[in-house]
């Protein structure tokens, strides 16, 4: 097996980088992928690019990711340049092997990608101030606009069942009865008050299915550290981390960017009392989503929007005490029962929305 350097030259070689390689780091901030920075020179400048191994433990048909990543791209390229503006900076540019292929194999099964890094860009883990949260809305939002009649029935379906809701408790109810932890009674009060909330959290989904909401191209990962912003301004540039893109409902992606960036504690914040909804931030990201794709949803879509930040919530939170249920086998844990408090964190912020709902709609309506 080549060392990792020889790796990522090899791999280099292969999309054709022009110039001279000079050096590689580990970018070490996702959890999933292998993610390198190399440096290249070239007509007196430094070149930067963004390699990728991808796990395809995680995505096993990295094949159809990638169709999926490159047909999306190109097609928001496309709507940008036809604007007149220059794309280099709000959308992610893969580079193609000689083949054509926006992917590669190395002989030991590793399967690579590569992009341009974006040039005075940056991203946060968590968003410290409304500002940053109302970009990233646009972001989000301006991606589902351009997207807004790209037909979605070419996409592959990445991960099966990601955001069914109707199947999530399906798992959550299994889990229950096979208790291979023995910690089910313990939790009989959250097993409960999750059991308490399926109408509501799978309303979308069986809507979905009678033809009330329209499946559209949706990220399905809207965390705010998967927007990169301008350096020098704050301003959104391109929405990244698109390895989940594939069909799916508006009110869900709108939900799991406010389940992130407007919860005013930590996932998995100990003390409940500090856990809630952020109006402020809220409504930042409502600005500048609604404002930016509003105009192109359906009414149903409008009318259920805010509901998808209850649902995301619900199902991230019955996730984890599912995982619970099985003795901590999907989620990465730090510390012992720290599924348990994420799960409980997740509920109490569920039970806030839910209180707030009408407020919440209110100010969907507002930017509408």
């Amino acid at each position: 097996m080549m060392n990792e350097e020889l790796q990522i030259r090899e791999v280099c070689n292969r999309f054709q980088l022009q110039g001279e390689y000079r050096n590689y780091e580990v970018i070490n901030s996702g959890h999933i992928n292998t993610t390198y920075k190399v440096y290249f020179f070239r007509d007196g400048e430094i070149k930067d690019y963004i390699l990728q191994r991808v796990n395809t433990y995680v995505f096993k048909e990295p094949v159809e990711m990638m169709d999926n990543i490159s047909s999306v791209t190109e097609y928001v390229r496309a709507k940008i340049k036809a604007t007149g503006i220059s794309a280099k900076r709000y959308v992610l540019h893969y580079s193609t092997t000689v083949d054509g292929d926006y992917y590669t194999f190395l002989p030991d099964g590793g399967f690579w990608r590569c992009c341009r890094f974006i040039d005075d860009s940056m991203s946060f883990l968590k968003p410290e101030s409304s500002k940053i949260v109302e970009e990233s809305g646009k972001a989000f939002g301006e991606f589902e606009a351009y997207l807004a009649d790209y037909p979605v029935q070419k996409l592959n379906i990445v991960i099966p069942h990601f955001h069914n809701t109707v199947k999530r408790y399906e798992t959550f109810k299994e889990a229950i009865v096979n208790n291979f932890a023995g910690r089910a009674k313990s939790v009989d009060a959250e097993i409960r008050e999750y059991l308490d909330l399926e109408e509501m959290a799978t309303r979308l989904y069986r809507m979905q299915k009678l033809g009330q909401l329209p499946l559209r191209v949706t990220h399905n990962d809207t965390k705010t550290s998967n927007v990169l912003f301008d350096a020098a301004t704050g301003e959104h540039l391109s929405v990244i981390d698109l390895d989940t893109v594939m069909p799916g409902l508006v009110a869900h992606d709108f939900g799991d960017a406010i389940r992130v960036a407007a919860s005013t504690g930590e996932e998995d914040e100990k003390n409940l009392e500090k856990v809630a909804l952020d109006m402020e931030k809220y409504e930042a990201f409502t600005r500048g989503f609604v404002g930016t794709v509003g105009s192109l949803l359906t009414e149903e879509e409008k009318k259920t929007l805010s509901l998808g930040a209850v649902a995301m919530t619900v199902e991230c939170g019955m996730r984890f005490l599912t995982d619970y249920l099985d003795g901590d086998k999907y989620f990465k844990i730090h510390y012992p029962d720290q599924n348990l408090v994420r799960a409980r964190c997740h509920l109490v912020l569920a039970k806030d929305m839910i209180k707030r709902l009408d407020e919440m709609q209110h100010i969907v309506e507002k930017y509408l």
